[in-house]
């Protein structure tokens, strides 16, 4: 199994990998460019370049994350800006040799027709990807909300992609606090969910793992990532579940979780309990 974490770039995409490896992990995440901005980065090719070298000879997994800003449900006004950021990201993150771009499921605009939100985050993906060529994908996460809102079950992420033209170039991010706080996963129906995710074709395109507590009770609907270990309602048992799981096993685990304990310690610490 492969543990990791978010780290920053502030050093380049080759320092964000360096620091990945002195704090003993197989994974990380970055933003490939300012997290709080659209703008369309003109990055040194050379680092990028440099990064995947260190990471292919070090066997480190990296995936990026999208900037703040993006949603694949974009006001008219925003809709350009957000497509040439994230074909943006996607640049950046095959030039780092990443496997993906984790773009959060769009919101819904338009509650007396919950479908236009469908149909623009199908859209926004079909331009985004039309002239798309690189390995690297883009990575569907799950929301946070209450049960019920959009975006928080396997069904919706699948169906997504299977209804755009490129849904090769497509995969997903699975976020245990999310999916807790919107009861996809409440800690005890993992089996449940596994034979959803199979049937749905899900879990085959699972390339990524947010691997977070929830600071609040399943079904809260609330975003707030806890420590793995120290202060979350989803118990250890609960998350054995899920890193006994067949199908994810070579999927690498990310954490996103504040900094109650130092990060080495707690990738340490999730290899001691889970790593064999």
């Amino acid at each position: 199994m492969r543990f990791g974490c978010h780290v920053s770039i502030k050093e380049g995409y080759l320092g964000a990998a360096i620091q990945a490896k002195k704090l003993r992990a197989e994974a990380f995440q970055y933003f490939p460019k300012n997290p709080r901005s659209l703008s369309v980065k003109a990055f040194h090719q050379s680092d990028a370049s440099a990064c995947k070298e260190f990471c292919l000879e070090n066997g480190l997994v990296s995936v990026s994350h999208t900037p703040y800003p993006t949603t694949i449900t974009p006001t008219d006004n925003k809709r350009n800006a957000v497509i040439e950021s994230l074909y943006n990201d996607l640049e950046i993150s095959e030039a780092c040799g990443s496997i993906g771009v984790v773009v959060h499921f769009g919101k819904l605009r338009n509650r007396h027709d919950p479908l236009a939100s469908y149909h623009l985050m199908i859209d926004v993906l079909n331009e985004v990807l039309e002239h798309w060529e690189g390995d690297c994908k883009i990575l569907l996460e799950n929301n946070a909300g209450k049960p019920g809102s959009i975006g928080t079950t396997i069904e919706e992420l699948a169906q997504v992609r299977k209804l755009t033209n490129y849904p090769e170039k497509i995969g997903f991010c699975l976020d245990t606090c999310h999916a807790y706080a919107s009861s996809l996963w409440d800690g005890t129906n993992w089996g449940e969910v596994r034979a959803v995710g199979l049937k749905q074709d899900y879990l085959q395109h699972l390339k990524v793992i947010h691997l977070n507590n929830s600071k609040f009770p399943a079904g809260s609907g609330k975003d707030r990532h806890a420590n793995i270990f120290e202060d979350g309602y989803i118990e250890e048992t609960q998350f054995s579940d899920l890193m006994k799981c067949m199908e994810l096993q070579h999927t690498p685990f990310i954490l996103e979780t504040p900094s109650v304990i130092s990060k080495e310690i707690e990738i340490s610490r999730l290899y001691q309990t889970w790593g064999t």
